[in-house]
């Protein structure tokens, strides 16, 4: 089994925020090396790329997630017997194609050469120049003629059947292979089974059968989540294509084991809840989470009935149907994201969830953030792109074939085309980066094949359930593809920029939130400010995407859309919920001319959980509108039995993070303020929030601040529980600092040395899951504050709460 990658701190969930990489022996940013003066490949910048059916591999030079400065493509491998043999070899160096040098793109350009020499046209010729030990020349490799892409691939597309016929018949051969299990993770062994039993093909079930009790019997310590997921969906498929009932037995235990280890608030991690319903490590995580869904969906549907079940299903999709219409699905219990329209599949994965679910809404809105994501933001990828090209075309064909088709034609055609090895197999190809991504290696051909599958329509994930979303035309799929245009890791605002300012007033306002907010920062960057009359008079469109848009911009003006806040009043009462929270949001951003909104946010902020909002989403937006913005430096004049309500309602926020920034405010409240607050304090303390683990713990230190700052008991107790207890994630970091409050109860805090004793005998023998030097750090750091407590003669008067 290939271990999964580790997933890094939500501070670099995205690889689009890539720093410099540096080459080997240097300090500095990686330089692109000249390979007709002799110049290597750096040591440290190990990604090749698969160089589409000819048999070679090479490498190019990328930086910020584009090789568009790229301009030479070295040879790295050539395999016997391919095409290229006998043309290239290691070594050589691809200066370009058609007898032209690469001028924008060499994985581009070579992606297109193929599929253009691969139609009846090219005559299967791919013409290259080839750079050979001081000589340049032009050569050609000669390819199988599979034909052009229709213009609604892989729908009515011969090439795309060739493409499949090719790839499946060379998959079998590698299930059948003897040492096919020792070298494949659990996530690709179902995709390839899967991709078997789309083809349709009666001689293939055997192989598929044999793959789908390896599935049934699946189970594993680590990374559950991750592969439940896929494990479940092959097995649920295939009872379902097959009838085989003798599978039933392991999918209800995958299924009833994915229920039951799904978080209280309908989430998973990397692994699965403990007992009292929460996440460990990073918390939720939606990568794993959405395809776990969509496997207890066809559970369901194959035959497994249970309330468990149900239960989880429904609470899943009540995570994500909050994120219909305001941006890709996030890493986590996040905002929606919004830097780019696709974030590493999940907007495919909701797609293809709610198609399932027989919600059009949802499944109509993702599907439509697939097709607007092609380019460099599907390279884009949280540990790699692996996934984002995965649930790429199942999502868009949601939209219907001239979609699919569109999407093709932008992107899909030649990166699949370069992907595509001389066998008709796949490997994962990665993001342009100079190191291979966490899923290096990662046998990508059941993913691949499974889009060119969708014509079948043979299982559900390829299209076996008909579509529910609205099919597109033509010219409605183009329009969406150019929304997807404009933006890379390396020029984001450029595109946007460029544009006159009543094209970016008529991107404000798009159906799209992505090309809202990318107008809305192009105005904030713009000599002349923000529009505002403008921005003003979108206020009172007809279309709620035209307000959301010149609430996005007026957000961006701060202080200079203060004419707008009269505007801004009339709609935080407004009946849609996501526009009252964008209408909140500017008016937070503008601050101290907005305060007159405050009495009404405040009332807002108190409601909590409303049976349109049942996770109260809005309070979490308000929670940061209030207490990080309006409310930032002084809490002086406010109503304090509505500023009282609003804290008490936001400590009881599902969200850790909301919580926190609620935690705020304590430390500007006076004692007679925050004492009938002190009970609410201690629970946000004590227990912690069901969500939002990663930023569950600043309202925990706030609360042991206020506690000890106002010397009471309980505090003690709750300061040493907390040290053993806490989510380990930064643990290390976050010790000393309950410590240090812990010490200010002086000699009182005596009381707790034997609790903090066993703890620090705990640390010494290591924790689960974390690094034991980090453990033996906590340990002497809570000896040295028990020495500080027994050394200290304070002994302030306690106060025990009742």
């Amino acid at each position: 089994m290939i271990k999964l990658p580790s997933i890094a701190p939500i501070c670099v969930a995205l690889l689009a925020i890539t720093s410099s990489v540096h080459a080997a022996g240097g300090g500095g940013p990686l330089v692109m090396p000249d390979f007709t003066k002799g110049e290597a490949i750096p040591a440290k910048a190990r990604h090749d790329w698969n160089l589409g059916p000819t048999g070679l591999r090479g490498w190019m030079f990328c930086d910020k997630m584009v090789t568009t400065d790229a301009r030479q493509i070295s040879v790295t491998k050539l395999e016997a017997g391919s095409p290229a043999d006998g043309v290239f070899t290691v070594g050589d160096v691809i200066l370009g194609v058609g007898g032209k040098p690469f001028s924008f793109d060499p994985r581009t350009e070579l992606g297109r050469a193929i599929t253009a020499a691969e139609t009846d046209q090219g005559g299967g010729k791919l013409a290259l120049t080839r750079w050979r030990a001081g000589k340049e020349e032009q050569v050609v490799v000669k390819l199988p003629v599979l034909g052009s892409y229709s213009a609604t691939a892989p729908y009515g597309c011969t090439k795309s059947k060739r493409i499949f016929e090719q790839g499946i018949k060379a998959l079998a051969a590698r299930i059948e292979s003897p040492d096919y299990t020792k070298r494949i993770d659990p996530i690709t062994r179902s995709l390839n089974a899967l991709a078997l039993l789309a083809s349709g093909e009666s001689g293939y079930l055997p192989l598929v059968k044999k793959e789908a009790e390896w599935a049934s019997n699946f189970t594993t310590n680590g990374y559950r989540t991750w592969y439940y997921g896929y494990v479940t969906i092959l097995v649920a498929e295939y009872v379902m294509a097959t009838g085989d009932k003798s599978l039933i037995p392991g999918l209800q235990r995958l299924a009833l084991e994915s229920a039951k280890g799904q978080s209280a608030v309908g989430s998973w991690g990397h692994n699965f809840a403990t007992p009292d319903g929460r996440l460990g490590g990073y918390g939720m995580m939606n990568a794993p989470g959405l395809p776990l869904t969509i496997s207890l969906v066809m559970a369901r549907a194959a035959g497994v009935k249970d309330p468990e079940i149900e239960k989880a299903i429904e609470l899943s999709a009540k995570l994500m149907r909050f994120y219909i219409g305001k941006g890709a699905v996030p890493y986590g219990d996040h905002s929606a994201w919004m830097e780019t329209h696709e974030d590493n599949g999940k907007c495919g994965m909701a797609s293809v969830m709610f198609q399932l679910l027989g919600e059009a809404k949802g499944s109509e809105f993702f599907a439509r953030m697939s097709l607007s994501s092609h380019g460099p933001e599907r390279d884009c990828g949280h540990t790699g792109n692996f996934f984002n090209i995965l649930w790429s075309l199942p999502a868009v064909a949601q939209n219907g074939p001239q979609a699919t088709g569109a999407w093709m034609r932008e992107y899909g055609a030649w990166s699949f085309d370069l992907a595509r090895r001389w066998d008709g197999t796949y490997l994962h190809q990665g993001p342009p980066e100079p190191e291979p991504d966490s899923y290096s290696g990662w046998d990508s051909t059941g993913a691949h094949l499974l889009s060119y599958a969708l014509p079948l329509k043979k299982i559900f994930l390829t299209g076996k359930k008909p579509a529910i979303a609205p099919q597109l035309d033509a010219a409605t799929s183009q329009s969406l593809i150019l929304d997807g245009r404009g933006w890379s890791n390396k020029d984001r605002n450029s595109a946007y920029d460029s544009l006159p300012s009543d094209v970016l007033i008529e991107r404000l306002t798009s159906w799209s939130p992505i090309v809202r907010e990318r107008a809305a920062m192009a105005f904030s960057r713009r000599k002349g400010g923000m529009p505002v009359p403008a921005l003003i008079k979108l206020l009172d469109s007809p279309e709620l995407d035209a307000r959301y848009g010149a609430c996005e911009a007026l957000k961006r003006a701060g202080g200079a859309a203060a004419p707008a806040v009269p505007e801004l009043l009339k709609l935080i009462d407004h009946q849609d919920l996501w526009l009252r929270v964008k209408a909140a949001e500017a008016l937070s951003f503008i601050g101290k001319p907005a305060m007159a909104a405050l009495p009404t946010l405040l009332e807002r902020l108190a409601k909590g959980p409303t049976p349109e909002d049942p996770r109260a989403m809005e309070q979490r937006y308000l929670c940061t509108a209030v207490f990080e913005k309006l409310l930032r430096n002084s809490v002086e004049g406010v109503d304090p039995v509505a500023l009282r309500k609003a804290i008490l309602a936001g400590l009881g926020n599902q969200d850790g993070h909301a919580r926190s920034i609620v935690g705020n405010v304590y430390k500007k409240l006076s004692f007679e303020d925050i004492k009938p607050l002190l009970p609410a304090i201690r629970e946000a303390l004590v227990n912690q929030a069901p969500s939002g683990e990663m930023f569950a713990e600043g309202v925990r230190l706030a609360g042991l601040e206020v506690l000890a700052a106002h010397h009471i008991e309980e505090g003690m107790q709750d300061a040493a529980d907390y040290i053993r207890n806490q989510n380990k994630w930064a643990s290390e970091k976050r010790t000393p600092d309950i410590l240090k409050i812990l010490v200010t109860y002086g000699a009182r805090a005596k009381a707790v040395v034997p609790h903090l004793q066993e703890t620090a005998a705990q640390f010494d023998q290591g924790e689960k899951d974390f690094p034991k030097q980090l453990s033996l750090q906590k340990a002497t750091a809570v000896r040295e504050a028990i020495a500080k407590i027994e050394a200290s003669d304070s002994n302030p008067e306690l106060i025990r709460l009742r």
